[in-house]
């Protein structure tokens, strides 16, 4: 059996609380946007036992589309489209602006549901 190495040359970062950002992608507010909208849906259509053909036709979309999804491949999907599906589900969504804290340099968005 290997023995495992004592040696540690692995440094540990803190995570931004966005992988994306993390990860250097130059869109990581949309793609985290997206992802917690999608979590919102896929959420409601589990909750509600929705099967796929179902769920597409509240949503207005075609059963490949649902799939897609739900499977979070959500190139094919914007921030608007997404939020359309929600309040087809009967959510209600809302924006809220507010300034920035002076400790973070950047604005952010922020999806939190409720």
């Amino acid at each position: 059996m290997a023995r495992p190495s004592t040696e540690h040359n692995e440094r540990v970062v803190r995570s931004s609380g966005n992988v994306f950002a993390d990860l250097a992608f130059a869109d990581a507010d949309e793609r985290q946007t997206k992802v917690r909208l999608a979590v919102a849906i896929n959420d409601i259509l589990r909750r509600r036992g929705l099967p796929q053909a179902k769920a597409a036709e509240q949503l207005g979309i075609n059963q490949p589309k649902v799939s897609a999804l739900s499977k979070y491949r959500l190139e094919g999907f914007s921030v608007e489209r997404l939020i359309r599906f929600l309040t087809s589900l009967n959510q209600d969504v809302e924006i809220v602006i507010r300034n920035k804290p002076r400790t973070r340099r950047e604005g952010r968005v922020f999806v939190t549901a409720a």
